[in-house]
């Protein structure tokens, strides 16, 4: 099975929600904020995923996604996982640097308000927030903000990877690596840092130390959601 990696596009979207709702189903943060299962709306959950990733195209975020591809002439060994080609098996979403002095761009803030209000008319449509528990949501959006606060030191700001998930098909192969690299590269290109957060210590941890991720800071939250905080420096050519 052949990949490649892609910039996520607007007809992409509704097969990169799908990869991310399969790669998180097993998350602890995902099983955190969405306690019972019982009233887990999987198409709410597919809408609110799908207006983000529009948001993030819209706000010029680097997303990327991990697309098999196979030539006319390529052949199928008997024991490779068949897949038809254009499938998303990795999704890899970043924000790109925002320095804190600089004010919020109107575009963004824009995207923001239609963020919002897309997000109400999914309440609507699917009368509620289809099983997501709000106070444990906002638990954890206090702590994130909290882990930046300290931990965000470089005025310049930081590459943030939002979500990064990759199928079960396609675990293994170092396709979660292709779509870390793709902005990696990039920052260090650009001498900038990177950050992330992972709600899963083992394996994820020891993943993302090899790709020069730095563990920084451990949180604990309440009810069992922990937080590891990592950041990697640039990398210089030698």
């Amino acid at each position: 099975m052949s990949i490649e990696i892609v910039p996520l596009t607007q007809a992409d979207i509704p097969s990169a929600v799908d990869c991310v709702q399969k790669a998180f189903a097993d998350d602890p943060y995902f099983r955190w904020v969405f306690d019972d299962p019982s009233k887990f709306n999987i198409q709410r959950n597919a809408a609110s995923l799908a207006d983000h990733l529009r948001y993030g195209i819209s706000c010029g975020c680097p997303i990327s996604v991990a697309k098999v591809t196979r030539a006319a002439n390529e052949t199928k060994s008997d024991n490779e996982i068949r897949l038809p080609a254009g499938t998303v098996v990795g999704v890899a979403w970043w924000y790109s640097p925002q320095a804190p002095s600089l004010p919020q761009t109107w575009s963004v803030w824009a995207q923001d308000w239609l963020l919002s209000f897309r997000q109400l008319m999914n309440n609507i449509r699917f009368f509620g927030r289809g099983g997501l528990n709000v106070h444990r949501y906002w638990i954890w959006k206090e702590v994130q903000k909290t882990a930046h606060d300290a931990i965000w030191q470089d005025p310049r700001g930081y590459y943030f990877c939002n979500v990064v998930g990759v199928s079960s098909q396609a675990r293994g192969m170092g396709v979660g690596k292709k779509l870390m690299q793709t902005v990696m590269e990039k920052a260090d290109r650009e001498n900038m840092p990177c950050y992330l957060e992972s709600s899963k210590g083992y394996p994820n941890v020891g993943i993302y130390e090899r790709m020069g991720f730095e563990l920084v800071k451990e949180i604990e939250c309440v009810d069992e959601g922990d937080l590891y905080c990592m950041t990697r420096n640039p990398k210089t050519k030698e």
